[in-house]
């Protein structure tokens, strides 16, 4: 169970990743490399989709890029802030503009067994009940069907967490799950052969300024419901940045990210729960939904 004030603020979040949308793409190096890989990935498996779910779009470069990889197939972006999706209904050619659909990922507007393929990259640590969304994710996917997702693990942001205990009591970073409890809600969720694995980067900065201005512009920012929920101050501030100077090699601060690649399958029986649902032939200019 997620503490109370770890828990996300999901109205803070969307509100946040709303504020992103202009200058996201700016900045989401580290996101647009992960979601290549997962893309890599999906080149060594036997899967040919004839819909794509692509689950915390964005702004809509991987939609764009799926659309590309699997030619002729319908490809939705999903996110759960409506001016990413804005963005994403910019991309592909005049005809084949991407559907999208303005929801959250834990309680998923469409119908049972609807969906051949769930690409989801960096997106699921914003669910508060990670069984919660796998079970989603399993009532929308077909038999067979398959979800890859990279989400991220504890030690992300490790240095930025270290230095803020040094100045404060506060939540200032969100947690993140372990990949062995990733993999395990999973396998509780219904899921069959689950895969995960793990890798380490690290982004590196001049100035701790330029990383908490990236991770603002990124919508990234800590909206734990634990949260200082007013300014802060200049001297909790000052003494965040001097502790993080700890960390400086050859002249630069770094940023780690630790990187979770997970999939599975559905099964040949999915248990998917019957739920209000809108038929996919519906989706396409996002004007029409409701976030």
């Amino acid at each position: 169970m997620i503490e109370p004030e770890a828990t996300i603020d999901k109205g803070q979040a969307r509100l946040a990743f709303s504020r992103a949308a202009d200058r996201y793409d700016e900045v989401a190096v580290l996101q647009r490399d992960i979601g290549q890989r997962m893309l890599d990935r999906l080149d060594l498996i036997k899967v040919e989709p004839r819909m794509i779910l692509d689950l915390g779009a964005g702004t809509g470069v991987a939609t764009e890029a799926l659309a590309r990889q699997y030619s002729g197939v319908k490809v939705l972006a999903l996110d759960f802030a409506f001016p990413m999706l804005l963005k994403a209904r910019e991309r592909g050619r005049l005809f084949r503009k991407p559907g999208c659909l303005c929801a959250d990922l834990e309680q998923l507007p469409l119908a049972d067994d609807s969906i051949d393929l769930i690409y989801s990259n960096a997106a699921i640590q914003w669910s508060n009940d990670l069984e919660k969304a796998f079970r989603e994710f399993l009532r929308v996917l077909k038999p067979g069907g398959l979800l890859m997702f990279t989400t991220f693990g504890p030690d992300t942001l490790k240095e930025l967490r270290q230095a803020w205990s040094e100045a404060d009591s506060h939540s200032h970073v969100s947690l993140f799950p372990d990949m062995h409890d990733v993999g395990d809600a999973l396998a509780r969720a219904g899921f069959a052969d689950p895969v995960m694995d793990v890798d380490r980067l690290v982004m590196t900065y001049q100035t701790v300024g330029k990383m908490m201005q990236d991770l603002k512009i990124l919508g990234a920012h800590n909206v734990t419901r634990g949260r200082q929920k007013g300014l802060t101050g200049k001297g909790r501030l000052k003494a965040m940045s001097q502790a993080y100077e700890r960390h400086r090699v050859d002249g630069l601060l770094p940023s780690s990210y630790e990187v979770v690649y997970g999939h599975a399958w559905a099964p040949d029986i999915s248990p998917g729960a019957a739920v209000t649902s809108i038929p996919l032939s519906s989706i396409g200019d996002p004007r029409g939904m409701v976030p």
